[in-house]
């Protein structure tokens, strides 16, 4: 199933129902959050004024998450083999859309702030990060990320990746990033696990791609915020 937005800004023109984005969120056990997370998505859609559709790669549920992405509209991908990494390559190979968004489905995210990301993807940039650290833009909440990953894990680590990569991005590791199919399709990706997020931005860097950064906001993950129905545009 498909879902056609309602643009808000002029560079978008849907000519047919070619699917332009999809959404994909690796999922394991999910169900506290995958509802809220999946009509944030959906309502993001609309505001981003796409064609999109939102993609649920499940490494194995046993909460029925699968079930309540399957009602809402999302299209699930049964993923046998476990790791992030796994997850996520299934989920981005049955994609639909010439770009994908990814992040995880825990609500961390918030789903329906996607249009940041259009504009980059329109201008050809092949990946592009969001950044959730304040000194490049973003925002991280109270409690979101423990005290020593946000200020010595994460810029130490990016650090070193603009120095040995040469990696024009604040936040490495950021697991909300947008980039064109051909792109990931020419990344050659080869991780299974968590290193699968790492190897996307270097192999993106050494193939010459271009990278661009868009500031996000970084949630206290969403199980205790969706259960009180207080989270984001879609809910």
């Amino acid at each position: 199933m498909f879902f056609r937005g309602e643009a808000t800004y002029p560079a978008l023109s849907i000519m047919n129902d070619e699917i332009e984005v999809s959404i994909v969120m690796p999922c394991l056990n999910e169900a506290e959050t995958i509802e809220g997370c999946i009509k944030n998505a959906l309502a993001g859609i609309k505001t981003a004024g796409v064609v999109g559709e939102v993609i649920i790669a499940d490494n194995g549920s046993t909460d029925g998450s699968q079930q309540m992405a399957t009602a809402l509209g999302a299209r699930v991908v049964d993923v046998p083999r476990k790791g992030y990494g796994s997850a996520l390559r299934a989920g981005i190979e049955s994609a639909k859309g010439r770009w994908i968004i990814m992040g995880d489905s825990d609500g961390s995210y918030d789903w329906s702030l996607i249009t940041p990301f259009m504009p980059k993807l329109r201008e050809g940039y092949d990946l592009v990060m969001g950044c959730r650290l304040p000194s490049g833009g973003g925002t991280v909440a109270p409690g979101a990320m423990p005290w020593l990953n946000r200020w010595l894990g994460n810029p130490v680590l990016s650090s070193v990746g603009r120095i040995l990569f040469s990696i024009p991005i604040t936040d490495f590791h950021c697991g909300m990033r947008a980039f064109s199919k051909a792109a990931y399709e020419r990344m050659e990706l080869r991780t299974w696990g968590m290193e699968f997020a790492s190897e996307m931005v270097v192999k993106a860097a050494l193939k010459g791609q271009r990278i661009a950064e868009v500031p996000i906001t970084l949630q206290d993950r969403g199980r205790r915020i969706y259960a009180d129905g207080a989270m984001g545009g879609g809910t």
